[in-house]
């Protein structure tokens, strides 16, 4: 059985912000998608439906949340890559769409459109935040890591969203802005 990596301190993960601010600003790739159907297990998929009145199918969680833009989650696939050093630690996350796209606010504020797949999806106001999970996953250092002030500038844990049209998504799809 294979030892899970050793959680890297604060310094280390910070060393890694150049590449994660290099993310494409304008179209991106999904690079993994993950259904968790029931809690704590995980699904990696080739490809998944996104639905607005069930957030992606087969999905515990999208399908169950209030309507606050909170149906599906994303996060940054070189943020993810640095906190789990491993793909296969990818999923403990607990996001479904693991992207190649810069997330932070200045360049996705609440209200863009995002076209991913054959779906399109709107970004939220509604914060994307760590949770205890996250911390026994990934260290404390990688909660203040995405916590930090720059964290939150980029949306290092991630940002929420609505879908606002249904659509197949599969993992090397485009994932872009839709203008306005």
């Amino acid at each position: 059985m294979s030892q899970a990596p050793r959680e890297l301190t604060l310094a280390e993960l910070e060393a890694g912000l150049d590449h994660i601010r290099a993310s494409p600003r304008d179209a991106g790739t999904v690079e993994m998608i993950v259904r968790r159907p029931r809690s704590g297990e995980r699904e990696v998929l080739a490809s998944a439906r996104l639905d607005p009145n069930a957030g992606l199918v087969g999905d515990r969680w999208g399908a169950v949340t209030p309507p606050r833009g909170e149906q599906l989650t994303l996060m940054n696939a070189r943020t993810v890559a640095l906190l789990a050093q491993d793909r296969a630690r990818w999923p403990l996350a607990g996001d479904q769409l693991y992207v190649d796209l810069d997330l932070s606010v200045a360049n996705l504020p609440a209200g863009t459109r995002l076209a991913v797949g054959a779906a399109e999806i709107e970004v939220s106001a509604e914060p994307h935040t760590g949770c205890r999970k996250f911390r026994a996953r990934y260290g404390l250092d990688a909660v203040r890591f995405v916590g930090s002030r720059v964290g939150h500038e980029l949306q290092l844990r991630g940002i929420n969203a609505r879908i606002v049209a249904a659509g197949d998504v599969r993992v090397g799809d485009p994932i872009r802005k839709v203008a306005p």
